[in-house]
């Protein structure tokens, strides 16, 4: 089945009309009247009042408002914090919460526990107090953890309470204008389709938020945090905990329970930087919260100079996502997700107790995963990219990553990717290496002489007419490129399962695929090369930065004809 929109923005283009007509006016007035939040009410009626006095821009951000609901993906929803329909607010949450309820109920869990957390973003108190409201209303047992909390806590809180659903308030590395609400089900894991279709319909008979029932009776789940930070602790499998380390949540909720973490773990607590310790759902000090975006890190990566640290770790700020940085001769630098990916999962492999362990990795990853698990006789499964199918991997699964540094080192009690886990593990690794003199650099030189080379990419094509996607898609799928990087290619079309083209040659592979999130295309290349020896290292290196480089050209070239 084709992947529904995840729900993490709208990327319906509306058109705005010349004028205010009925049909919109009216729609604007009938949302106005059945919304809960006298403060949103307010705040449409005024966009309301000047799009009928005729300001063009009024009535096109009218138009935009209006345009929703905001669609119930496999993500749940993202969008602006805002009024109306097409935004995350109170009457959006109410409605949303009316619909998963009903859900539930026909899944056969009527009466169940559910689980709410929230990360420190606006509106995500008044959304997680409303969403408790409504499940409690609709006869659920509502446990609350303790907020702002990280999103992998509430994941954890799932299984560890029995519940039959949680729901995460959270809009994760998103803009600061944005919230969200991520739903996983009663296996703690991510709803897939066809969920995310049944829920919206069941949103969309719900009736207006003035009439969904509320009532108090929601209970919080103070044990939780401590029994997740327990189960955390266990991870470590060698006895070094010597690790200066630097760390930054990026003003989100990863701070205090990282700190926690560790020290519950035995190393010692992280040097925070400090302008971004504490939740700010402004974010001020960056300009897009994101460990994976250009200056995001800056001011860890100074800290670690200026510490002398061994270890450098970023959050994003729900704490589900994580990126280490590295001393690389005379400066740092942030690891890529998937050299992050390829040292964790040889550690774990290397460590794990289980006869037949199981790793993953999705499509769009580095392919070096597989030959780890290969040399490690484990197991090994790739899936389309998401924690919601990497959680779904197998039995046995040990560990999951994506590119995007998501890591799932504990599958065990977190069924989903979490930064404050990998995070101590990473330690765990770094300490280890320590005390041989070695690093995380050195290690993944040793996994490059094993396996050889693996360089990847990534190419993002931006449009403002969304059909450029389709009809770029199309293009492909009609007439698919033969050769790339002076190597012939044979082409995969993974539809109807997803709307992806896989090329493969000797020593490389591009992954095209629309992206999920934003208004884009993306095409995710990788090349290997062949390592005869530690000493051909530098060599191979060059070969494959040198391919890297040809095979984006075609790509690009593709890509914009």
């Amino acid at each position: 089945m084709p992947e529904r929109n995840p729900g993490i923005r709208r990327l319906t283009i509306v058109t705005a009309p010349a004028r205010l007509t009925p049909d919109l006016r009216d729609r604007t007035f009938r949302w106005i009247a059945d919304d809960v939040d006298e403060t949103a009410r307010a705040e449409l009626q005024g966009v309301l009042a000047r799009a009928m006095g005729g300001e063009a821009a009024a009535v096109a951000e009218l138009a935009d408002r209006m345009s929703g609901p905001l669609e119930f993906g496999t993500a749940g929803l993202r969008g602006p914090v805002r009024a109306g329909p097409n935004g995350m607010n109170t009457a959006v949450v109410v409605r949303t919460t009316a619909g998963v309820a009903s859900w539930l109920a026909r899944q056969g869990h009527a009466g169940g526990v559910v689980v709410l957390g929230r990360d420190a973003r606006h509106g995500s108190a008044a959304f997680a107090a409303a969403a408790a409201e409504v499940l409690a209303a609709a006869g659920f047992v509502v446990r609350t953890l303790p907020a702002p909390i990280p999103t992998p806590v509430l994941a954890f809180a799932v299984g560890h309470l029995g519940a039959v659903a949680g729901i995460q308030l959270t809009a994760s590395h998103n803009p600061p204008a944005d919230n969200g609400y991520k739903l996983y089900d009663h296996t703690g894991v991510q709803i897939v389709p066809p969920a995310d279709g049944e829920i919206e319909a069941e949103i969309a008979a719900a009736p207006g938020a003035r009439n969904v029932p509320r009532a108090r009776g929601a209970t919080e789940a103070a044990e939780v945090p401590e029994a997740y930070l327990d189960r955390v602790a266990e991870l470590p499998a060698g006895q070094a905990r010597e690790l200066r380390v630097v760390a930054t949540a990026l003003h989100g909720v990863g701070a205090e329970t990282l700190r926690l973490a560790m020290l519950r773990a035995g190393f010692a607590a992280p040097v925070p930087v400090a302008p971004q310790a504490e939740p700010d759902p402004d974010f001020p000090t960056v300009p897009f919260p994101n460990p994976e975006e250009p200056g995001a890190t800056d001011l860890l990566l100074e800290l670690a100079e200026r510490e002398g640290a061994d270890l450098a770790i970023a959050l994003d700020p729900d704490a589900d996502r994580c990126a280490l940085g590295v001393r690389e001769r005379d400066s740092w630098r942030m690891l890529r997700g998937d050299e992050a990916g390829v040292l964790l999962g040889e550690h774990v492999l290397s460590t794990v107790d289980n006869p037949d362990p199981l790793v993953a990795t999705t499509i769009v990853s580095s392919s070096m995963l597989a030959r780890v698990a290969e040399a490690h006789g484990a197991r090994y499964a790739e899936t389309l990219t998401g924690f919601k199918w990497l959680a779904r991997a197998g039995e046995g699964l040990v560990f999951a990553y994506e590119e995007a540094l998501g890591l799932c080192v504990n599958p065990r009690f977190v069924r989903d990717k979490d930064g404050i886990a990998a995070a101590v593990l990473a330690c765990d690794l770094a300490a280890t290496l320590r005390t041989r003199g070695r690093t995380l650099l050195d290690a993944l030189d040793e996994l490059a002489v094993r396996h050889g080379v693996h360089r990847t990419d990534q190419i993002a094509l931006r449009v403002t007419e969304l059909s450029r996607i389709g009809e770029l898609m199309a293009t492909l799928r009609a007439a698919p490129p033969t050769a790339l990087a002076g190597a012939e290619v044979r082409t995969e079309d993974l539809l109807p399962e997803a709307d992806v083209l896989r090329l493969r040659g000797p020593g490389l592979r591009v992954v095209i695929r629309p992206s999920g999130t934003e208004p884009k295309l993306k095409a995710y290349l990788e090349v290997t090369e062949p390592v005869p020896d530690a000493s051909g290292l530098p060599a191979a290196r060059t070969r494959a930065e040198d391919r890297l480089t040809h095979l984006r050209t075609d790509i690009e070239s593709l890509l914009t004809p």
